[in-house]
């Protein structure tokens, strides 16, 4: 595996690792240096990733892993700690979509399926971080880094209850900041906009792709709503690079973060669409708005 040391000898557990952004930061991680314990929902998911990240020159375990089950937690720490004998970072990359994928109107929305994504995208991370403190305590050291989202700040439409656990995840993130920095442990989310999975909306059956949403149509920069007009799509890369900045020692002072990578200047935007947001001119008005403007 060529030939980083950002992370060298450090031992990074990372759940929700056999797809998606929780994979290319298992395979990056790995690259920089790290010993990987990779654990998932689905085995052959696992199996899969661990073979990657061996067959590129890594180290890396792996384990089948529900961050719904305490206990699961816990066994993954254990592995971790009884595989490398510490525990340095880790990153909780598990989550699970909206019930409907955005098309189910708020009051059609299940009390069921509003549990069960909490279940994974916020008590997921809460039980796989305290599954891990007591370890990172012990060691004075340690880093936490919650896969949030964009949806953290803002709201996607079709997706309140999803928005809604992404808020309790930078909530959970500020909160553990402060309970844990005492201990020499530094807690930070990422909060993805672009470059996330396809996966994400694809059952966990399905083939792992590796491939943002914007790789998999022509990526045309005109008629890409990102104000920040590059010549390339987003990808799970430049999340995963995000990753690896919030949990190597170039952050050592930051925690308690919710960082918006790959915004791409979404976030510096009001929500009154202008023509400039495809690509033209975003100093010029529509000349009906720019009349009433001058009107007063």
């Amino acid at each position: 595996m060529s030939g980083g040391t950002r992370l060298d000898q450090k031992v990074a557990l990372i759940t929700g690792a056999g797809s998606g952004l929780g994979r290319e930061s298992a395979l990056l991680f790995a690259a920089e240096g790290a010993k990987v314990v990779v654990t998932d929902i689905v085995p052959a998911r696992v199996d899969r990733v661990v073979d990657e990240v061996r067959a590129a020159g890594g180290v890396a375990v792996g384990a089948k892993a529900d961050v719904r089950e305490a206990t699961e937690m816990v066994g993954a720490v254990t592995l971790a700690v009884d595989t490398y004998g510490r525990l340095d970072i880790l990153m909780c990359s598990a989550g699970v979509p909206e019930e409907g994928f955005g098309t189910l109107a708020f009051e059609d929305i299940s009390v069921e399926g509003f549990s069960s994504m909490l279940a994974t995208n916020l008590t997921g991370v809460f039980l796989a971080a305290r599954a891990a403190v007591p370890t990172m305590k012990r060691q004075r050291q340690g880093t936490i880094l919650a896969v949030s989202s964009m949806a953290g700040f803002v709201a996607y439409p079709g997706f309140p209850c999803y928005a809604a656990a992404k808020h309790g995840v930078n909530g959970l993130v500020k909160g553990m900041s402060l309970s844990l920095g005492a201990y020499g442990i530094r807690v930070n989310a990422l909060c993805p906009a672009h470059g996330m999975s396809i996966n994400f909306a694809m059952p966990p059956d399905a083939e792992v792709l590796g491939l943002s949403y914007e790789q998999m149509q022509p990526w045309d920069t005109k008629s890409s709503s990102i104000p920040l007009k590059l010549d390339r799509p987003p990808t799970l890369r430049d999340n995963a690079n995000a990753a690896l900045f919030l949990v190597s020692d170039e952050s050592a002072y930051m925690s308690g973060v919710c960082l918006p990578a790959t915004d791409g200047g979404n976030l510096a935007r009001t929500s009154i669409i202008f023509p400039g947001d495809l690509g033209g001119d975003a100093g010029v008005l529509p000349e009906s708005l720019a009349t009433k403007v001058k009107e007063g």
